[in-house]
């Protein structure tokens, strides 16, 4: 066999070396992107849209699906075990926080420490037998991205930890974090505006999910089976919300995407209500919504119940 000639084996050595280097990038990326696993929905946007083209995001709880309720299978563990950076929230997803724990200690982002967040005290199923706060972040509501502000605060801290785990990358994550923070301060003014002078203020709900929404704009939350919206509410509590709604005049009964309207609509009878879908965005269920867009049907949802005039 020839041997090659001396400026093609040269040419060779450096294309090697320079792909070699190529594929050296941040901790846990492929082709030059940085890889995050994120842990529902409301989480996965807010990477995807700081991190552009320049991440790869994988969402472990598929479209659907109860959030608290995701178990892990192998793939998906180790896919958190190889990701330059995991975003999760603490004690709201079991299977999460063990692996977290177990595969990626040092490399994940805990969406919960970013804002001041809510205590479940007064919750409206906590004093029910056999409450438990599965869907709680270690006695915190979790909830907080349906508060416009407090997930704006949380993409400013989101972007500055892919800039950690992604230096190069870490001017274009905090550009595209000041455009998000300001469509959420837009998305905030609009709520604001809208629901400032409103028939009612009584937000009667299957799932004590809104909690943020309800202290950002002066509303009142009267949750039917509490936080975790897999409990069942006892006679007692039905006909306690029942009572409230008949005195506050509620002509609305809100139940969400992802579980039965059975109860909202046993409520909704009882007072001659209707009902309707406010959205706790925990997971997509319309193909082509967004965050954004969800948002603004709880916002004319909110409207049209409230008896909202601005």
């Amino acid at each position: 066999m020839r041997a090659l000639p001396t400026f093609l084996v040269l040419g060779l050595a450096v294309g090697g070396l320079t792909a070699g280097c190529a594929d050296q990038g941040a901790s846990g990326s492929g082709g030059g992107r940085l890889d995050v696993v994120t842990a529902f929905y409301p989480l996965q946007f807010l990477t995807e849209r700081i991190g552009g083209d320049t991440v790869s995001v994988t969402n472990v709880t598929k479209p659907g699906a109860e959030p608290h309720d995701v178990e892990l299978n192998p793939r998906q563990v180790g896919e958190i075990s190889d990701a330059g950076l995991v975003v999760y929230i603490s004690g709201f997803q079991p299977a999460m926080d063990e692996a977290v724990a177990q595969q990626a200690s040092g490399k994940a982002f805990d969406a919960a420490s970013a804002v001041p967040l809510l205590s479940l005290t007064g919750d409206a199923a906590e004093d029910e037998p056999g409450h438990e706060d599965t869907e709680s972040t270690h006695g915190k509501d979790p909830h907080f991205w349906l508060d416009p502000v407090r997930f704006a605060a949380v993409a400013d801290r989101l972007a500055a930890r892919m800039g950690q785990a992604d230096p190069g990358h870490a001017a274009a994550y905090a550009s595209r974090a000041r455009t998000v923070h300001a469509e959420l301060d837009t998305l905030n003014t609009q709520y604001a505006q809208r629901l400032h002078s409103c028939a009612r203020r009584e937000l009667v709900t299957s799932h004590t999910a809104f909690a943020y929404l309800a202290q950002r704009y002066k509303l009142t939350q009267i949750g039917i089976a509490g936080i975790d919206p897999e409990n069942e509410p006892s006679p007692r509590r039905l006909a306690e919300v029942a009572a409230e709604a008949k005195a506050t005049g509620t002509t609305t009964i809100f139940f969400e995407t992802l579980v039965s309207p059975k109860v909202a609509e046993t409520i909704a009878r009882e007072v001659g209500a209707r009902t309707a879908v406010l959205d706790p965005l925990e997971g997509l269920t319309k193909p082509g919504s967004d965050y954004f867009s969800v948002m603004r049907d709880n916002l004319a949802a909110l409207t049209e119940a409230l008896g909202c005039t601005s």
